[in-house]
């Protein structure tokens, strides 16, 4: 057997073996794009109802710091999601370049950018360029659970109550990828905090919500009420931005290994080409060499 074949050949079954692992690996994110998907399912209906709510109370409440714009705001925290693992195609870095436009537009409104990062693969990038991050999680972007979600909450709360002067920030946003389809995830960035409180009739505001709305009463008062819900109301924002990026994630995952897979095997099908082209060029070879030393025999017995 020739170098040229040999070559080939070990390359196939390094291929071969290569395309096992990524059809493995689309298996398992397949399955696990359909437990993140009814996770995110769970989670809607409390995220209907406690946006409803703060809807409600928010019809209220004329004046509250949580819903009033700032009239120069100076500094806004910009919270990222990420993944904790590689191998999920463009994911991690269409969330980074979402946030880096979101950044861009931010300060060239003369605001000052702190900026939060989820996922070990966004930290490791900001990390590599140097740029500061106020604070960084990491381990649970894959499965995220509401209590990872309530300390991210509890961090960008307390930054957001305090006061400008001593570091605190005007605004929060969100930068996350929302699951749109199997094949199509988008990153896409949305302001939590001051609430954006739009003036639509109740009928209107049901017809969007789905239904009829429901009557509140609070006690003892609508901005106590509209205190103790705001914060549940961002973690349960960050909740769900942590569970569709999930999904995201996954469907991105197994996407970049059904492309790597089918790579693969077309591979295979190019080096088994060639290694049959091969392989016939030395048969051709060795029989021209058979010919050619029995004609030489031939000739000698000749001249004999």
């Amino acid at each position: 057997m020739g170098a040229q074949l040999r070559v080939y050949r070990r390359r196939i079954r390094s291929t071969k073996s290569m395309a096992k692992i990524t059809r493995a690996m689309e298996l398992i994110a397949t399955t696990r794009i359909t437990k993140a998907q009814r996770a995110v399912e769970a989670a809607g209906p409390y995220a209907r109802e406690i946006t409803r709510a703060v809807s409600a109370v928010a019809g209220r409440v004329t004046d509250h710091p949580l819903l009033t714009e700032a009239e120069n705001p100076t500094r806004a925290a910009v919270l990222v999601v990420t993944s904790d693992k590689g191998l999920a195609g463009a994911y991690t870095m269409n969330a980074v370049k979402e946030a880096e436009s979101l950044t861009a537009l931010l300060q060239e409104q003369g605001k000052e950018v702190v900026t939060y990062m989820v996922g070990r693969k966004g930290i490791a990038y900001y990390r590599f360029r140097n740029r500061p991050l106020a604070a960084e999680w990491d381990g649970f972007t894959e499965r995220p659970s509401y209590m990872h979600a309530k300390e991210i909450g509890a961090a960008l709360m307390e930054r957001f109550i305090q006061d400008t002067s001593e570091g605190g920030v005007d605004e929060i946003h969100i930068v996350s990828t929302e699951f749109v389809s199997m094949l199509t995830q988008s990153a896409a960035a949305h302001r939590a905090l001051p609430l954006e409180v739009e003036e639509v009739e109740a009928e209107e505001l049901a017809k969007q919500q789905g239904g009829t709305l429901p009557l509140y009463e609070f006690e003892p008062s609508a901005e106590e009420a509209l205190d103790q819900l705001l914060p549940q109301y961002v973690t349960n924002r960050i909740y769900f931005a942590l569970l569709e990026s999930a999904a995201s994630q996954w469907a991105s995952r197994r996407n970049a290994m059904k492309a790597a897979t089918d790579n693969a095997e077309e591979l295979v099908k190019t080096l088994t080409r060639q290694a049959n082209q091969a392989r016939q060029a030395e048969i051709t070879n060795e029989i021209s060499e058979i010919v050619g030393g029995a004609d030489a025999l031939a000739g000698a017995a000749g001249s004999e």
